[in-house]
């Protein structure tokens, strides 16, 4: 997914390869493993004969809607890059660019995500480095501001019940000071990126080459300069852009990040009593829950997401062998099918990218 996370600093030459090397498709296999085991060991845990039985009662409308809400997110991400990019990139490309992209939020950990990687994806689709560097700050600006005005609301509705009930006090605690961290960690990224984008990009250099040369952070003075340089290139570039650019780049960002937040909810109301009460406080809860998956240092959460899901959903649906079950499907319609896209259609795309240069640093 893509997840509050900070956006790195371009790979450096001879590095691009080597990131790229991380996205073969071989690299299916192990979170695949991991993510499989796991729902293997919860279904042999919790198994019991007729607990299964729900599924001849599948409300099939709500099956129908989560495959609709995922292609319109899917269309959502094509449009955002589409747009986001002032159309430098196709439809064709756009389409290219979010499979890689979701592709490597799959194989790369969690914490780093396809953001790590798509200043890459862009510059091989012929867009200047600087200008690849502004759309990725971009895209991680709008989805933590995205992150940073939701969490207000999901805790309105869902109150003191937006962690899971029945776990040991000590990992509440801990969870809930995880969620105010993470939700204080990306509200200061996001206003440092505002901040740098639009009012004075040069301080914000400044501030961070001062922060590297403190004692035992000075082998990161190059790299923190190299990221305060991208983001005076990317504020040259961006404060030109117009109220219907940044309008339609909120409204798309808002729309993918609703409807991934949506399909939980969805797929449960396919097995289970639903209102839309109880709709609106699953999808709170699927903010906590994306906390730990933050967190997770496997390759796109694997293991760690179907691990917790119980936990946070599992009252909702009712069984532990249906919950497991959901786990499984859930993982397969947002996490394994991408995967598999990815690796079917990496190749390709690596054939026909690596046919030109990749395009040329400029600022701009």
């Amino acid at each position: 997914m893509l997840s509050p996370s900070p956006t790195p600093p371009p790979a450096p030459p001879g590095q691009d390869a080597a990131l790229l090397r991380q996205l073969r498709p071989s690299r299916i296999v192990v979170p695949a493993l991991i993510g499989l085991s796991v729902v293997a060991f919860l279904f042999w845990h919790s198994y019991q004969p007729g607990d299964l039985a729900p599924l001849l009662h599948a409300k099939w409308e709500w099956l129908l809607l989560t495959l609709l809400v995922l292609w319109a997110r899917d269309l959502g991400y094509i449009y955002r890059i589409h747009h986001i990019t002032e159309g430098a990139l196709s439809w064709r490309q756009s389409f290219g660019v979010i499979v890689v992209w979701e592709f490597a939020s799959c194989v790369l950990p969690s914490a780093a995500g396809g953001t790590a990687a798509a200043p890459v994806i862009l510059t091989h689709e012929g867009i200047p480095l600087g200008k690849s560097l502004a759309y990725t700050i971009v895209t991680a600006l709008l989805d933590n501001l995205y992150y940073v005005l939701m969490v207000p609301l999901v805790v309105w509705l869902a109150g003191a019940a937006l962690y899971p009930h029945g776990l040991q006090s000590a990992f509440v605690q801990t969870l809930r000071v995880l969620f105010v961290v993470s939700y204080v960690a990306v509200t200061a990224y996001a206003g440092l990126l505002l901040y740098a984008l639009f009012i004075n990009p040069r301080s914000v250099r400044r501030l961070l080459v001062r922060l590297a040369s403190v004692r035992g952070l000075r082998r990161f003075r190059r790299l923190a300069y190299r990221q305060g340089q991208e983001m005076v290139h990317a504020s040259a570039h961006l404060r030109g852009a117009g109220a219907r650019y940044w309008w339609r780049a909120c409204v798309s960002t808002a729309f993918v990040w609703t409807a991934r937040y949506a399909v939980i909810g969805c797929l449960i109301a396919a097995f289970a009593p639903m209102s839309a009460g109880l709709f609106l406080f699953i999808f709170a809860r699927n903010i906590t829950y994306k906390v730990i998956l933050l967190l997770a240092i496997t390759p796109g959460g694997a293991g760690i997401a179907e691990g917790a899901f119980p936990t946070f959903f599992g009252h909702f649906i009712g069984t532990a062998a249906m919950t497991s079950f959901l786990v499984l499907l859930y993982r397969i319609v947002t996490y394994y099918f991408y995967l598999a896209l990815g690796a079917a259609f990496l190749p390709r795309w690596l054939a026909r990218v690596m046919r030109r240069p990749a395009a040329v640093p400029t600022a701009a």
